[in-house]
């Protein structure tokens, strides 16, 4: 069977992806991952194929400074330029579906995936890094707040944000247009997809996030995918001789939607007494490192604490290595795993990126790092974490079609 994987969006979006995708080559399917081309190296290495789609997203959402406010005019602007972006994506995915598949697993920003299957009669599957159906358990990811709106609340506002406008919603008519298909709303495909149960599996742990009771029986919650294992990676020997020259310290990055200020770090990490190993950035001092990309598998179980922006992914890694994290959430469904850490006792209350300064980051690492509470329920975590297997659930589900 081919799978086409439909992954639009970061690094964060394409490496589980990758990963979940050479796991399921190792059983015996064939696996292509259309992503943007700075990712093309990270879908080559996994051993899946690539397949291109254009664009840059990681370009539209980087964010400023903390504390900064968007104006009304970069607001419209960025809207404009994420309508454009997945306009491309739409046009990307329909030529790489045409390049040959037997089954679409989309993200859950890729809805023309589903309208691309469509067209070519072949079946799709949901695979999504964020809980985006709407639920009793948890607020609406959209939003970008953790703000618990209540049982009812939460349901009700997450209907109406799944109801609203979207960038993708113009390119997933589009699509149909061209393709020949009835007129069909992206909102009106959500909730038929909803009323016939459709298979949407989720690459997230029920140790992290409890499967919700009531979720229909088609939404699947996994476990974590992985990204791809790369046990040759070494260091360079810079950040080695800086590993070897003390005590465990403390990594700090943003991932693809923040900017880091170093000299914020800096002054946060001496505040609290711990070396650093900050990801973007240049720093040249004795008690901190700068590094481009590193395998989180490789570095963060040789850290006392990671500090991260709380996307899926990172926080996944960060649980994995059974070290306290910090979070400072800067959008969308990070505010909901940055409050998931602090409520399973693995780190301190999160810091918000729009919040965040060299005092109130220091405090939180000294917290995550002195506190032995946190780390002893880090490597619980690990342990729980450990045990599942996320690639078995995809396995079945692509097993049944």
């Amino acid at each position: 069977m081919r799978v086409l994987m439909v992954a639009p969006g970061t690094r964060g979006d394409v490496a589980p992806m990758a990963g979940l995708g050479g796991r399921l080559q190792a059983h015996g399917f064939e696996v292509a991952i259309a992503a943007n081309p700075a990712y093309a190296p990270l879908v080559v290495s996994s051993g899946c194929e690539y397949r291109q789609l254009p664009g840059d997203l990681g370009r539209i959402i980087k964010r400023t400074a903390p504390a900064a406010k968007a104006a009304a005019r970069d607001v419209l602007s960025s809207w404009r330029d994420l309508n454009e972006y997945m306009d491309q994506a739409a046009s990307g995915t329909l030529a790489a579906a045409e390049a040959g598949a037997d089954v679409v697993m989309a993200n859950s920003v890729a809805p023309y995936a589903y309208d691309v299957a469509e067209a070519l009669g072949i079946p799709a599957l949901g695979a999504h890094l964020q809980p985006v159906e709407p639920s009793r358990a948890y607020p609406p990811v959209l939003l970008g707040s953790a703000r618990n709106l209540g049982q009812l609340g939460n349901k009700l506002i997450g209907k109406r944000v799944a109801a609203g406008p979207a960038p993708y919603d113009a390119p997933s008519a589009k699509i149909r247009r061209e393709l020949g298909l009835p007129r069909q709303s992206r909102q009106a495909a959500d909730r038929r997809r909803r009323r016939q149960q459709a298979t949407i599996l989720h690459g997230i742990s029920h140790t992290v996030l409890p499967r919700p009771a009531d979720w229909h029986p088609g939404l699947v919650a996994a476990g974590y995918w992985w990204p791809p294992a790369q046990p040759q990676w070494q260091p360079d020997a810079e950040l080695a001789d800086f590993l070897a020259a003390g005590p465990p310290p403390v990594f700090v990055g943003f991932g693809s939607g923040a900017r880091v200020d170093s000299d914020l770090v800096l002054e946060a990490a001496r505040k609290a007494g711990v070396r650093a190993v900050i990801q973007g950035g240049v720093v040249v001092t004795d008690d901190a490192v700068s590094v481009g990309e590193v395998p989180h598998e490789w570095l963060f179980p040789r850290m006392a604490a990671v500090v991260h922006h709380a996307g899926s992914g990172t926080t996944a890694a960060g649980l994995r290595a059974g070290v306290p994290t910090v979070c400072v959430p800067v959008f969308t469904d990070q505010p909901l795993w940055a409050s998931r850490v602090a409520a399973l006792g693995a780190g301190p209350p999160p810091v918000p990126f729009k919040k965040l300064t060299a005092e109130r980051l220091g405090a939180a690492i000294e917290a995550a790092v002195s506190t032995p509470a946190y780390t002893a329920r880090a490597k619980l975590l690990s342990a729980r974490i450990a045990a599942e297997d996320g690639v078995a659930p995809v396995l079945a589900a692509l097993r049944r079609i």
